[in-house]
């Protein structure tokens, strides 16, 4: 796209074509499409269709130099090619100023190696957080590649699609609430993951999920997780990390770690000779408060990482909520 998304291109018929170009407020380097198959690249950016209110956006990013980064959006109005391109925004983390973040951690003996290395490091989020806790339902308790591949199956067959750019779309909560659980266990849920999806989209569909009340700006921590998704939390099998996953990936909570993740526990454990449990990954990451999702990435990219301080047993336990080789 040479830093020019849509570039030669006129806004068809019945649509505006809007651009935005932003500044990084720290060093930012645009990351890779998505393995779901949503975000996709496009030349040499990235391109993405969103549905808000029930109307299709699309939207591109390109890079053209470091300190610039192209966005352009393709929707029935200008109200809502810029609401897309919010969206994008977040979603690839080009607003996050993580200045405070680097000074800190950069000479931190276990992360500090893969902070200096990659400074433009930012995590990845949804551009909508129905999308993030539907993903996250998928990956419980199994591997990745097999999510993913339960990922695909739903959007192909659920997920609404641009007939012009041939993109598609997370299908929308409203839609899964609707589809018999054998349906969803047809794409390769469980029952229990599968009557949890659709419990799931049920509650955000009705909207009683204060998505806002979860929300924190930059690392600052917001309202306690189990207050907030209270209503999730009841929902048979979402329990802690799944919650923990929609706080740092669908709303930029980076104060939050997804403490129940297998790699964490392994990470944590080896890095401190111990059998990791929940608690322990929690008690390891608090000297990166406010920001221990953050380091949490940055956990998963150093290679030369060596224990910190010997994690206290005394006192911790395992959380029942949590099974010890996997999440909910």
């Amino acid at each position: 796209m040479s830093g020019r998304p849509f570039a030669g291109r006129l806004a068809l018929p019945g649509e505006v074509l809007v651009r935005e170009v932003v500044r990084p407020l720290w060093t930012f380097r645009l990351g890779r499409a998505s393995m779901d198959g949503l975000l996709r690249r496009r030349a040499d950016g990235l391109i993405r269709l969103l549905h808000i209110g029930g109307e299709q956006v699309v939207v591109a990013v390109a890079q053209p130099s470091p300190d610039r980064v192209v966005f352009a959006a393709r929707a029935a109005s200008d109200e809502l090619a810029r609401a897309g391109i919010a969206r994008m925004r977040f979603a690839v983390g080009v607003d996050d100023d993580l200045q405070a973040f680097h000074e800190r951690f950069r000479e931190d003996p276990v992360i500090g190696a893969a902070v200096r290395a990659y400074p433009g490091l930012r995590v990845r989020r949804s551009p909508d957080p129905w999308e993030t806790l539907a993903w996250a339902i998928t990956e419980q308790l199994i591997e990745l590649q097999r999510a993913v591949l339960i990922q695909r199956r739903m959007i192909r067959a659920l997920g609404p699609r641009c007939a012009r750019t041939g993109l598609r779309d997370v299908p929308a909560a409203a839609v899964i609430a609707k589809q018999a659980p054998a349906l969803l266990e047809s794409f390769g849920l469980a029952a229990k993951r599968a009557l949890a999806m659709r419990s799931a989209a049920a509650e955000v569909a009705a909207g009683r999920i204060d998505w806002a009340a979860g929300t924190a700006v930059n690392g600052t921590a917001g309202a306690p997780l189990t207050g907030v998704f209270a209503r999730l939390l009841a929902i048979r099998e979402i329990g802690p990390w799944t919650v923990e996953m929609l706080a740092l990936h669908g709303l930029g909570r980076l104060d939050v770690i997804p403490a129940g993740d297998l790699g964490y526990l392994k990470l944590v454990g080896r890095l401190n000779g111990v059998h990791a449990e929940v608690d322990d990954v929690h008690a390891f990451f608090e000297p990166y408060a406010p920001w221990a999702g953050l380091a949490g990435e940055y956990l998963r990219l150093s290679r030369l990482a060596r224990p910190r301080r010997p994690i206290p047993r005394a006192g911790t336990r395992p959380s029942a909520a949590v099974p010890r080789t996997a999440a909910a």
